[in-house]
């Protein structure tokens, strides 16, 4: 068998996998890499390169500051600060989502969630506003706030890693906000007005797994400085990383080894909080954009995408296909397994036609964050789906037509920042 079709088949295999879960994705993406090095599509040492690439170092780092942010209790202090001041349930929405989305922005959407829950739950309870609504409008925003850095979504980072192995200049620390921040915005906006008439109020008691919280009351204040500081120098640092000349994966490596060499964490709890389950996803899947160009299937996919948009396909029509494609795909698989995904089939595409690969992976990222439609397609959206009693449909109800308005403003603005023919 050609070592094109075996790479197909690999992954349509990972693509059914990822879709039905009935094994771990992270394990799903370890038989994607082991089955390109047991059949000689690649050899075991560009299998396996995912697991020394930069972006899997700066994962690393970050899940440890992330992961200091939260044990000192600054993550808390963070979200308490912006939410305090709300007198009214639209109000409070708003406070929510802002404060989720500030944080979000230099936090996993899973960790910005794990934070914001017990928060968000204290506030229901002590206000009476709904639960629901405050969860769904946390939930959300945690997946909105993925597209406003670099740092804040896997997705982002897997594209910033497949445009440096492509060759090709990679994103800036804040390009994806060019597109996240106005889609945020509107998100904001779409659950203070609407939102409140779209969802029912599910009644649910509260779960004893929030009834006691860790106490951070008493983490000494110097650690609580320290991790501030760290996380803001780190920001500043990758923002100017052309000026300061340094990897972010390496900057954030410093960053991480400060936290851990002032005590502020031990050792091993900046090693539990980093998540292995990202790490061997986007490792495991990674080496496939390798096979995809190595063995010409890549460019195979490629020319049949095109065939069915005809021959004078419009550069803005392959745009809309890709991120068509994406949008679906997320609400059935994980956004981060749909971003790795296809994003190297979009770049690979991007480059055929001789157009930007930054624009393919940028629309390929902003259509894999379109995850609003089930409960099954994000963490955040799984994690309170019990706790807000809600049902599959309520999702449906209320994300549809926030993909639909994310669609068209992302539509009206990727043209316009990331054109596929600057």
């Amino acid at each position: 068998m050609e070592p094109a079709t075996i790479t197909i088949i690999i992954m349509l295999f990972a693509v059914v996998m990822f879709i039905l879960e009935k094994i771990p994705l992270s394990l799903t993406a370890m038989l994607v890499c082991t089955s390109l090095a047991v059949t000689g599509v690649i050899t075991p040492a560009a299998a396996f390169a995912g697991f020394v690439n930069p972006a899997v170092i700066l994962f690393a780092a970050m899940f440890v500051i992330g992961g200091a942010f939260f044990e000192t209790g600054m993550a808390r202090k963070v979200g308490l600060l912006v939410t305090r001041f709300a007198k009214t349930e639209r109000q409070m929405i708003v406070a929510i989502m802002l404060a989720t989305g500030l944080v979000g922005s230099v936090l996993s959407n899973t960790a910005t969630a794990a934070i914001f829950i017990p928060i968000v739950i204290g506030i229901a309870d002590q206000s009476g506003f709904s639960r629901s609504r405050l969860l769904l409008a946390m939930a959300f925003a945690a997946n909105l706030s993925g597209n406003l850095t670099l740092i804040a979504s896997p997705g982002n980072l897997i594209a910033h890693g497949a445009l440096g192995a492509a060759g090709v200049p990679q994103f800036g620390f804040f390009d994806f906000g060019l597109i996240g921040l106005p889609i945020l915005i509107a998100g904001v906006i779409y659950f203070a007005l609407l939102v409140p008439k779209l969802l029912p109020e599910r009644t649910i008691s509260q779960p004893s797994t929030f009834e006691t919280q860790k106490n951070v009351e008493n983490v000494p204040r110097w650690k609580q400085v320290v991790t501030i500081c760290v996380l803001i120098a780190t920001i500043i640092l990758m923002t100017f990383e052309s000026v300061v000349k340094i990897p972010i994966h390496v900057i954030a490596t410093a960053g991480a080894i400060v936290i851990v060499l002032s005590r502020v964490t031990t050792e091993e709890k900046a090693l539990k909080s980093i998540d292995l389950r990202v790490i061997f996803l986007f490792s495991g899947v990674l080496p496939l954009a390798t096979a995809l160009e190595r063995t010409g299937a890549g460019l195979m996919i490629t020319n049949s995408v095109i065939g069915l948009l005809g021959e004078n396909a419009t550069p803005f029509a392959l745009l809309v296909a890709v991120f068509l494609i994406a949008v679906v795909l997320t609400n059935f698989i994980s956004n981060t397994a749909t971003a790795a995904l296809l994003i190297p089939l979009a770049i690979t595409i991007a480059n055929s036609m001789g157009a930007d690969p930054r624009a393919a992976a940028m629309a390929t990222v902003i259509g894999a964050s379109m995850a609003f439609a089930t409960p099954i397609c994000t963490p955040p959206n799984t994690m309170v789906y019990t706790l807000g009693g809600y049902r599959f449909a309520d999702y449906t109800r209320v994300g549809l037509p926030l993909i639909i308005i994310g669609s068209i403003i992302s539509l009206i603005l990727l043209p316009i920042f990331f054109p596929f023919f600057p």
